[in-house]
């Protein structure tokens, strides 16, 4: 039996998907499971049975995800389960900066003048007049699952979309249109294009990635669209654009003390559906992980899948990438006469994976010697 916590409000589509295997804790040091959105846990005291903690999301800036790594907990993400969601806003986003509907639709609402709004607005509509987006050049920066999604919509729109990922993976390509432009550099976005739209994370790299330098390559009258991550953008660099005018428009949807600004208050995976589908991915993840050992999209930990567990009984070892591990291990089975099924070993940046399925039962003295080794973080027998 297993035990999950949810430190937030979780969808209950998702939630519907744990078996009779698995039962709600109020107390979280007692979980073998966290999952999460947008609650803190970097002060957080984890309790020794934590395996893993879920974030029903992408971004896991609110999780220790180095201390986890320490104690052998493993940390998910869900990634392009709310995609959709923020492609939409992003569409709605361009929209509102090429029209002026935010203000159309202000100037409707404050209308107290006696007389017919209908007459009067016949004269008004001019000063709210925008541009179509048709014919319009986008520069999408980043094609993971949302950038994708964006730049595949927008040539639907009618715009002439310009891409740049030096990280482009096998599966975005893809996915991606045979209509979509390849920028060699993010240089020739920013001189070329109307609209410009960020979709990377938030790297030491990144932060304040659209800077002074960044916004002066870029044609007068640009629009600039975030709905990645507020430290992505210089906002000091946008204000003064924007003052200017070089910048038409920056649209956001991080709540920002930016003037003149069109900002939405974080509504980019607000949708029912995305609430969902992070939940199902979410709870599919540590399912697989708790029940067969299998990691995927793991952010602190290597992605590692031996498929489901047969009868063999499953050893999970998560240490750090040092070497001679390996054959740590399978010296200490060697010496209990255990045979080794199956195996494989992942590593990603300081920490490792390892997997090994034996055709026999692992007595408890094994267990031991395994956890002793050096640099060993948790050992784990899936029987």
């Amino acid at each position: 039996m297993y035990k999950y916590h949810c430190l937030n409000p979780i969808s209950p589509v998702g939630m519907g998907q744990l078996d009779a295997n698995y039962e709600n804790t109020e107390n979280a040091a007692d979980a073998d499971v966290i999952l999460v959105r947008s609650a803190k846990m970097h002060e957080m005291e984890f309790g020794e049975n934590l395996k893993a903690i879920a974030r029903a999301g992408a971004g896991v800036n609110n999780i220790p995800l180095d201390r986890c790594a320490e104690e052998g907990i493993v940390v998910f993400n869900t990634p392009g389960a709310n995609a959709n969601g923020v492609k939409e806003l992003v569409i709605a986003g361009m929209l509102l900066a090429a029209r002026d509907i935010v203000g159309g639709i202000n100037w409707v609402k404050g209308y107290d003048e006696d007389g017919d709004i209908a007459k009067a607005a016949e004269k008004k509509k001019k000063a709210f007049a925008g541009t179509e987006l048709k014919g319009k050049k986008l520069g999408v920066i980043g094609l993971g699952a949302i950038g994708v999604l964006v730049a595949n919509a927008a040539t639907h729109l009618g715009m002439e979309v310009y891409g740049y990922d030096p990280y482009l993976s096998v599966d975005a390509a893809w996915r991606l249109s045979r209509n979509i432009h390849h920028a060699k550099t993010v240089d020739e976005l920013y001189k070329d294009c109307d609209y410009i739209t960020i979709h990377v994370p938030a790297m030491d790299s990144t932060k304040g990635m659209i800077d002074k330098n960044a916004i002066g390559l870029m044609k007068d009258g640009v629009v600039i669209l975030n709905y990645a991550r507020n430290v992505l953008v210089d906002e000091e660099a946008v204000v003064d654009a924007l003052v200017s005018g070089h910048v038409k428009n920056y649209v956001t949807d991080f709540p920002t003390p930016v003037k003149g600004a069109i900002i939405t208050p974080h509504l980019g995976a607000s949708t029912e559906e995305s609430e969902d589908n992070c939940a199902k991915m979410a709870v599919a993840e540590v399912r697989n992980y708790l029940e067969n050992g299998n990691i995927q999209h793991s952010v602190n930990y290597p992605d590692c899948d031996m498929g489901v567990k047969g009868e063999n009984t499953r050893i999970t070892l998560l240490h750090h990438n040092v070497p001679n591990m390996i054959g740590q291990f399978t010296k200490i089975l060697a010496d209990d006469n255990m045979n080794i099924a199956d195996m494989t070993n992942k590593s990603k940046g300081a920490y490792a994976y390892t997997m090994i399925d034996i055709d026999s039962d692992v007595t408890d003295s094994v267990i031991e010697d395994l956890t002793k080794v050096k640099d060993v973080l948790r050992v784990r027998v899936i029987r």
